[in-house]
């Protein structure tokens, strides 16, 4: 998950886009096929759907058919895809697909005519649901499971990616699995490059407001001709400004919203507005992300060239939900000799070292038990996870659970503490046997102890992350 929020961006001095053919403005349209994956319960589903529809204001009916909401998302599969899909091939406008793949999978005739318009067919979650309550393995588990499902109804993985209804975990999980970009931020009119914990990868912003989803949302369109006046108004403003620095449109679309009659010539006037204007390119996301990777590369960034929000998002776990430790470090300077996992550690210890002991002892007491009630339950950060899992922790026998239980309340009655130790690597049995072994110290030995190996496991975390010194 990312740790912190980068405000700053590209600033005053935005990139030079350098669009083919010298292009002002860059015009994508994006068309969004969910109909078949919304919440059903015909399809395992809890309740009925309550998302963009017509019926503004829906709530989910529990255990319930909703008919209505049934029927409105039908009409974008039987009848709205069909006139955008005229539209836009009558004209050859190149076109990205989000697609939840249950919804292709359910109509393998509306992927055929997505293939022979030769539009991109990107990913947009196994199911149009909302992910924000989802564990990052369930919703990891469901990404992978709709990569799955995406390549063998398209013939191909998909390249991009867009769940929508996200969480926290999504652009992390996106960035792990290594698409040609991401699509799920709303932050910027250019693409840019997004520095995860152990990856980076490109992210092509979407819109919410250039989008016909607000005729299902209060005070949004109200006809088409709203619509359009906010997208020529949109593309005007930045093709004026796309004369010194080129920017970027995104166009949300989906089949049940501006694919009734009543909208649908909103969007036809605007690619008349945009076609009677010189230097556009209409693009498809991908080829917009292709362009980028090439004449914007992403940039080898290093920890002493990172902004304190880049540190964060890549290092603020190192000490476990401590993060304010890591940004100490990097307020007090780094310099090319942090720039690898020796360097690094020793500034991060040092940040350590230089707390308060009420601060330190703040640190002991953040980490989570062995195989406690927190693993247990899924509650812990994705770095203690692995660790423990790789200790075999996460598939104890009850009889093994029972004795990691018994040792971590002697260990706390004792000390106060959770039991800390860098696990990767260890066995169950040297686990247990420091136990036993540590159990025989005094407090103060005790919080020495699980300081040194809280900069063991700080070390084991960054060598995985940087390069190894010379």
């Amino acid at each position: 998950m990312h740790t912190s929020r980068d405000m700053i961006g590209y600033g005053r001095t935005p990139p030079r886009a350098d669009w083919p053919g010298g292009a002002r403005i860059a015009v994508q349209i994006v068309l969004n096929y969910e109909e078949g994956a919304e919440n059903c319960i015909l399809h395992g589903d809890a309740a009925s759907e309550a998302f963009l529809s017509e019926i503004v204001g829906a709530a989910p009916w529990p255990g319930m058919r909703h008919m209505n909401m049934e029927s409105l998302y039908e009409y974008g599969s039987r009848a709205g895809f069909w006139r955008l899909w005229r539209l836009f091939t009558e004209r050859a406008v190149p076109v990205t697909v989000f697609g939840v793949a249950t919804a292709l999978a359910r109509n393998p005739e509306v992927v055929s005519a997505m293939k022979e318009a030769d539009w991109e067919i990107a990913s947009h979650g196994l199911k149009w649901v909302d992910h924000r309550d989802m564990s990052r393995a369930e919703e990891g588990a469901q990404m992978d499971a709709a990569i799955r499902l995406h390549a063998a109804v398209t013939g191909a993985p998909p390249q991009g990616w867009y769940t929508g209804r996200s969480s926290a975990n999504t652009l992390e999980l996106g960035l792990e699995r290594g698409f040609a970009y991401l699509a799920d931020s709303y932050a910027d009119d250019l693409p840019y490059w997004l520095h995860g914990q152990a990856s980076t990868g490109l992210v092509v912003p979407y819109t919410l407001d250039a989008n016909d989803m607000r005729f299902a949302t209060a005070q949004g369109f109200n006809t088409g001709e709203h619509f359009f006046t906010y997208l020529r108004d949109t593309f005007d403003a930045l093709y004026a400004e796309g004369a010194t620095a080129p920017k970027m449109m995104s166009v949300g679309l989906h089949c049940r919203l501006v694919g009734r009659p009543g909208r649908i010539a909103a969007v036809s006037r605007f690619l008349d507005h945009v076609a009677a204007h010189e230097g556009v390119w209409l693009a498809r996301r991908i080829d917009i992300a292709r362009h980028w990777a090439e004449r914007h590369p992403a940039p080898t960034l290093r920890p002493s060239t990172m902004s304190a929000s880049q540190f964060l998002t890549r290092f603020g776990d190192i000490f476990e939900d401590t993060p304010e430790i890591a940004l100490a470090a990097w307020q007090a300077g780094l310099t090319a000799r942090e720039d690898t996992a020796e360097g690094l550690h020793a500034a991060l210890v040092q940040s350590l070292r230089n707390q308060p002991a009420d601060n330190q002892r703040a640190l002991v007491l953040a980490h989570p038990e062995l195989a406690g009630r927190l693993a247990q339950a899924g509650g812990l950060t994705d770095a203690s996870t692995a660790e423990q899992s790789s200790a075999g922790l996460g598939a104890l026998t009850p009889e093994q659970l029972a004795q990691f239980e018994r040792l971590n309340a002697a260990y706390r009655d004792r000390f106060g503490l959770p039991f800390v130790m860098a696990i990767k690597g260890r066995s169950r049995e040297e686990i247990l046997a420091a136990f036993e072994d540590r159990l025989r110290n005094d407090a103060e030995q005790e919080l020495a102890e699980a300081l040194r190996q809280i900069e063991r496991i700080a070390w084991l975390r960054l060598k995985d992350r940087l390069p190894a010194g010379a």
